[in-house]
């Protein structure tokens, strides 16, 4: 039986039966995944997605002098991949590993594609999961270009509040754009 997590982040935007619930069951997989383990390595295809049941994942990619830029948290009900490499099916840009011990259900590409004919309402739903997503992004490389640091920092606690201290600081600095001693200035501030 599917988690109640992920019924409901269906229930957000299409209604399912219990024969469609059944049918998605069979396409998933569960997986536990321990902090640091890897769910994509940079130049793999994204054969999957991850769908974030408890703990949580990030997407980042790493830059010539070794530096980390976070692109994505994925923590509690949110999906996660390499959205570009699993839709055109090359290699990734991005790893995908978990911050914490996480519990996901996996979906292939190929079984997405399976479930669009077999529950049609599945499309309707990944369609506005998308759009969400691609309208989050925009809007986040305009913050990074309008917003002052504590401006995005204030975002990040008001999108991810879950996260603040539950993660290292370092990683909340790499993805607000900072480094991880202005981002301790900023929290000194703010208390």
């Amino acid at each position: 039986m599917l988690n109640k997590i992920l019924i409901d982040s269906f229930s957000k935007h299409i209604h399912l039966d219990i024969n469609e619930e059944e049918i998605i069951e069979q396409h998933l997989v569960y997986k536990k995944i321990k902090k640091r383990q890897y769910f994509l390595h940079e130049h793999q295809t994204a054969q999957n997605s991850a769908f974030v049941i408890s703990g949580c994942l990030r997407s980042y990619s790493i830059d010539e002098n070794g530096s980390e830029h976070i692109l994505q948290f994925a923590p509690e009900k949110w999906w996660i991949t390499d959205m570009h490499s699993f839709i055109s099916q090359g290699a990734s840009r991005l790893n995908i590993d978990a911050l914490l011990d996480s519990e996901i259900y996996i979906l292939s590409r190929e079984h997405q594609n399976k479930l669009f004919d077999l529950v049609p309402k599945l499309e309707r739903y990944f369609r506005i999961i998308t759009e969400k997503a691609l309208v989050s992004s925009r809007q986040r490389v305009l913050d990074t270009l309008e917003l002052t640091a504590k401006e995005r920092y204030t975002k990040f606690c008001n999108v991810y509040p879950g996260l603040i201290n539950s993660i290292p600081q370092k990683l909340i600095a790499s993805y607000i754009g900072v480094t991880p001693e202005f981002l301790s200035k900023l929290r000194a501030e703010q208390f």
